[in-house]
């Protein structure tokens, strides 16, 4: 599967780009969402997508990415969570939301299995 990080931590992306590779998944991470934007690839099947990033907020990036990629299933994650941000993320077409730090690469790794089918 093809996965897209966006997230401006540098050890969050290591940490997943790690995980996610060793499972047997391509992955492409962007530390800035503007490359990201520009960069990003009709290949990628799923869009982890951080909410807090000082260039643009992941919640206004998210219709941007869905705009150029349609098919792509984007799940947020961040380490604040309001329910407005969850409902403002799932209105936006964010198939699912998960909270930094995680509780389990394992169970995230499902999630995105899940909700690429």
């Amino acid at each position: 599967m093809n996965i897209s990080i966006i997230d401006d931590e540098q050890e969050a992306l290591a940490l997943l780009d790690t995980f996610l590779s060793k499972q047997g998944h391509t992955v492409t991470t962007y530390s800035n969402p503007l490359t990201a934007l520009s960069s990003i690839r009709e290949s990628s099947d799923v869009i982890l997508l951080d909410v807090i990033m000082p260039q643009m907020n992941g919640l206004d990036l998210l219709p941007k990415l869905l705009e150029k990629l349609p098919n792509a299933k984007i799940i947020i994650m961040t380490s604040q969570s309001t329910l407005d941000k969850v409902l403002n993320a799932h209105r936006s077409g964010a198939v699912f939301y998960v909270m930094k730090p995680f509780n389990s690469l394992q169970e995230l790794e499902s999630k995105i299995i899940e909700v690429s089918k």
